[in-house]
């Protein structure tokens, strides 16, 4: 009976996800009206070291695709660093307002944003196409199904490579992710046992997995309810513009799963982008918190 409750009300409330927020949300400032306080450091060919952004391809490897990390500006190899990984939203993206995405790693803004290049090694992560051979700038796998398989074991091979040749400390791993990320942080991250087994805590920004269907297979909300349950307790930092966040407390609501681990908070900008995190605001000072919060943990 509960069961049958849950879906119903979830149907519901997909429909009312689907109705435009623009007049709730065109009453918060735009990200542009507070000048940026931290400029996130190009992706280089170099080699990586202490402060430095690089490409990096896995050695010794079937994987040509490289991945974007940029090592803590006092960097150590002889002790272990906290990892936060990013995952970019879709690419192709242009908004009314002017907001961008590409959809590559190397345009990723959050993790230097809340971090200021310290204390965490930062990764971003492509995702994949069918066969791992290209980086996938719009979901992931190729579709109209969007298996993530190759996606998958690329991570895992970077997560592995991270931690043997940068002293990555897999005992804290943070999985964040903008929009498309967002939803990939549960859609993908917790998709398994073995992949959810990579990660401490996640950090989804701008979109939610099971707040509304989307275009890959495994998108209904009863496929994500199983997926979420798979979270297990572990910590949640939830973030978005407008009233998505609102949206995601509703839906999570009635689940049915315990939520004293999740942190809900609204960026406070209307734009659907990750630059606010460059910015000073309230919920950039909550989210750095909540790292220090996970890095304490260790």
């Amino acid at each position: 009976m509960w069961h049958r409750h849950f879906v119903m009300t979830l149907v519901a409330l997909t429909f009312v996800m689907d109705q435009p927020v623009t007049a709730q949300s065109s009453t918060l400032p735009d990200l542009r009206t507070v000048e940026a306080d931290v400029s996130v450091p190009e992706a280089t060919n170099g080699t990586p070291a202490a402060g430095q952004r690089c490409f990096v391809k896995l050695a010794e490897s079937r994987w040509e695709i490289p991945y974007v990390i940029c090592l803590p500006q006092d960097w150590d190899p002889s002790k272990l660093w906290p990892v936060f990984v990013e995952l970019p939203g879709n690419g192709g993206y242009r908004d009314a307002l002017g907001d961008e995405c590409s959809g590559l790693p190397q345009d990723c803004h959050m993790g230097y944003g809340f971090t200021k290049g310290q204390n965490w090694i930062w990764v971003c992560l492509p995702f994949l196409n069918g066969d791992g051979s290209k980086t996938a700038v719009q979901w992931w796998g190729d579709a109209p199904r969007h298996d993530p398989a190759a996606t998958l074991l690329y991570w895992k091979a970077v997560m592995a490579d991270v931690h043997a040749r940068f002293s990555g400390d897999q005992n804290c791993v943070v999985l964040a992710g903008f929009s498309r990320g967002a939803i990939a942080c549960n859609a993908l991250g917790l998709r398994d046992d073995a992949t959810s087994s990579l990660w401490t805590a996640f950090l989804p920004c701008s979109h939610y997995d099971g707040v509304r269907s989307w275009p890959f297979s495994a998108s209904d909300q009863e496929t994500a309810l199983r997926r979420l349950q798979r979270l297990n307790g572990r910590p949640q930092f939830i973030c978005g513009e407008g009233t998505q966040t609102e949206e995601t407390r509703k839906y999570l609501s009635m689940t049915g799963v315990k939520l004293d681990s999740l942190t809900i908070v609204p960026t406070g900008f209307r734009n659907h982008s990750d630059a606010w995190t460059l910015r000073p605001c309230e919920a950039r000072s909550k989210a750095r918190a909540w790292l220090d919060t996970i890095r304490a943990s260790r």
